[in-house]
């Protein structure tokens, strides 16, 4: 009970930091997504359904705040949450390789998603602009963040399965 506590308060203070201080820190309008790092890292950590029910409520909260279709981030960031905990059993905390990579692929996986959820379904085609404008871009940002938020919600998992 404590550790779900614990993550429901990072979720929060992630998605807190994502929508204000992050906002104001955007390099040409691009902010990391802080979401992703989460579900993703919650994912392998603690394995498929841990990992889809954070990218749930990460995705809630983004759909209630932001969205415009209620449940659209909420199944993005499951599908996210799930897939990372297929390598869980691989998982090894110190390496960050297998982190920085599954947290790259799952923000592209984000975006493309997003591509074609709220471009390609309205008959805008511009697939360039949006990989160079907003998908590459988020995509270096969010990686960059990776390697210090990583570090701090390993430490906080690592003291959860201790006390456990």
């Amino acid at each position: 009970m404590k550790r779900k506590i614990v993550i429901i308060l990072m979720i929060c203070i992630g998605f807190l930091l994502q929508s204000t201080v992050f906002k104001t820190l955007t390099i040409a309008s691009i902010s990391p997504n802080l979401m992703v790092i989460l579900t993703s890292s919650f994912g392998f950590m603690g394995g498929k359904k841990e990992g889809l029910w954070v990218g749930f409520v990460c995705g809630l909260l983004e759909d209630i705040f932001y969205g415009r279709l209620l449940g659209m981030h909420a199944m993005i960031y499951m599908y996210i949450g799930y897939a990372n905990g297929y390598f869980n059993h691989i998982f090894y905390g110190e390496d960050i390789k297998l982190p920085i990579s599954l947290i790259t692929v799952s923000e592209l996986v984000y975006g493309f998603s997003m591509y074609v959820i709220m471009f390609v379904m309205r008959s805008r085609f511009a697939f360039t602009y949006y990989v160079t404008r907003i998908i590459l871009p988020e995509l270096l940002y969010t990686v960059m963040i990776t390697l210090v938020f990583y570090r701090l919600i390993y430490a906080v998992n690592r003291r959860l399965e201790d006390k456990s």
